[in-house]
């Protein structure tokens, strides 16, 4: 499933939930999709912002709110289903979105529970802040690229292609960067920001 609607997903399940059992499950149902497009954009996304997406693919993982989190059934991971993500901007600027919903909704909780779970909702949202520290960054050094810099032409390209940036990845290719391609395994090749 693509990123802006697995984040759309999340949002409306967000919405929905109703107790700080079911809040805490989405703030870590965000948090993994958060992780999950990291990963990706570390991998295959736009060279300028692979550094701060590699950084974003580690907050949050199994020192604070782990796998086995007795809230999410391991089967039930949203992220699981992500495919791809067609417009790197869009899903960032929807991701940060939905990481402000999780962090309103973490402190509400937060300043209505019982200590246990109070500190499980700060380390919550210290994750959730710094998880929207990343993706701001992101959207700020894709902001700043030049508008003949080619990365919405060649993403669109490669979009229209049976084989696009992920699909080389998985046949052992990475894609260095707009238009670029690395020969190889692409655990072969370091990841450049």
């Amino acid at each position: 499933m693509e990123a802006e609607r697995l984040i759309e997903a999340g949002r409306r399940a967000l919405a929905g939930s109703r107790g700080a059992p079911a809040v805490m499950a989405e703030a870590w149902q965000a948090q993994a999709l958060a992780r999950t497009i990291g990963g990706r954009l570390a991998r295959c996304g736009p060279a300028e912002v692979r550094a701060e997406a590699r950084e974003l693919g580690e907050i949050g993982g199994p020192g604070t709110m782990a796998i086995d989190h007795p809230v999410v059934p391991a089967g039930e991971v949203r992220a699981s289903l992500l495919t791809e993500v067609a417009d790197a901007r869009a899903a960032l600027t929807a991701l940060g979105c939905l990481l402000g919903e999780v962090g309103i909704a973490l402190v509400g909780i937060a300043c209505d529970t019982e200590d246990g779970l109070y500190w499980q909702c700060i380390e919550a949202i210290d994750a959730v802040d710094e998880s929207v520290d990343r993706v701001h960054g992101m959207l700020r050094r894709l902001a700043e690229l030049p508008p003949d810099h080619g990365f919405e032409a060649a993403h669109a390209h490669e979009q229209d292609r049976e084989d696009g940036p992920c699909r080389e990845r998985e046949q052992g290719h990475e894609r260095a960067g707009p238009g670029e391609t690395l020969r190889g395994r692409a655990e072969s090749w370091p990841v450049t920001s």
